[in-house]
């Protein structure tokens, strides 16, 4: 019976190992293969007559004297100036995510200690905004910015992908702040704080970890946005996203794909950094509020 018991154990442990590897090769090759792609010319990276040109570089070669090349990057980054569109991604994305924690912790901790049936409309109202599609909400700024000349310019784009991004953040940290006992604001305040106080001195050191996993869900929804940013933006205020489609070109005016390869490289190569450093927050905001609210 345990000889069994133990094959089937083997067993499970053999196609999870498997399964997992597999789930690897898919996840990361595509990625793998563009950052081998980025430093090879079009010729090779998108060849149709033999893809092996992509691992030798053969075109790359002719055209350059060797097998790899950092034209696609010096273009992407000095010549079509790539490193304006991260500069403007870093000021959005961080502006987005310190006013979205500001906001959403007072206003979840608010929620969260109120007792009053309104708190939960309120979380109601929140989730029906979040799931409405971006695009639909972005249509309903265009107008005033218009009018009031604010189309085209980053706080016009922070302002909105705050109020995207304002419900996941509230509702995020209202679960948090449900896992807190109540008994430390009261603790507090008996012995002398404010309800500010208490929140400030007491439940924030005490909610940091959860503060640090919703910045990072805010930090990639603003860091990946297209819609808002492509909408709202002009094109000398793009930020990384819409600006690697630029790269691509339409149909009237040719691009220039390789530039459009090494510039997401370079803007995937961080995400990897940050979810690699910060895993186990991102894990643990999946999964909270599983015990409360």
């Amino acid at each position: 019976m345990n000889s069994i018991v133990q094959k089937r154990s083997t067993g499970l442990a053999i196609f999870s190992t498997g399964f997992v590897l597999l789930w690897l090769v898919i996840a990361a090759v595509p990625f793998l293969w563009t950052l081998w792609g980025s430093f090879k010319v079009q010729g090779d990276f998108f060849s149709k007559s033999d893809w092996t040109y992509a691992i030798y570089g053969v075109r790359t070669t002719v055209e350059t004297g060797d097998a790899f090349t950092g034209n696609g990057y010096y273009g992407a980054w000095v010549e079509q100036e790539f490193w304006r569109a991260t500069l403007n991604t870093a000021i959005v994305v961080v502006l987005t995510v310190v006013i979205s924690l500001t906001l959403g912790t007072l206003g979840g901790y608010a929620l969260a200690r109120s007792g009053f049936r309104y708190a939960f409309w309120i979380l109601m109202a929140a989730l029906v905004f979040r799931a409405m599609p971006h695009i639909t909400l972005v249509s309903g700024y265009l107008l005033p910015f218009f009018q009031w000349n604010l189309w085209g310019h980053l706080p016009t784009t922070i302002i909105v992908l705050v109020a995207i991004n304002q419900p996941f953040t509230l509702w995020m940290l209202h679960s948090f702040f449900l896992n807190i006992p109540k008994d430390m604001d009261e603790s507090a305040m008996v012995d002398g704080c404010t309800r500010f106080q208490a929140f400030r001195h007491v439940i924030i050191p005490v909610m940091w970890p959860g503060v640090i996993t919703t910045g990072l869900f805010s930090f990639l929804l603003a860091y990946n946005d297209f819609a808002v940013t492509a909408m709202l933006l002009s094109q000398d205020n793009q930020t990384m996203v819409p600006k690697i489609a630029s790269f691509l070109g339409t149909t009237q005016v040719e691009g220039n794909v390789m530039f459009a390869v090494a510039a997401v490289v370079s803007a995937t190569a961080p995400l990897f950094v940050l979810v690699m450093f910060f895993q186990r927050q991102i894990v643990s905001g999946l999964t909270a509020g599983a015990v409360k609210g």
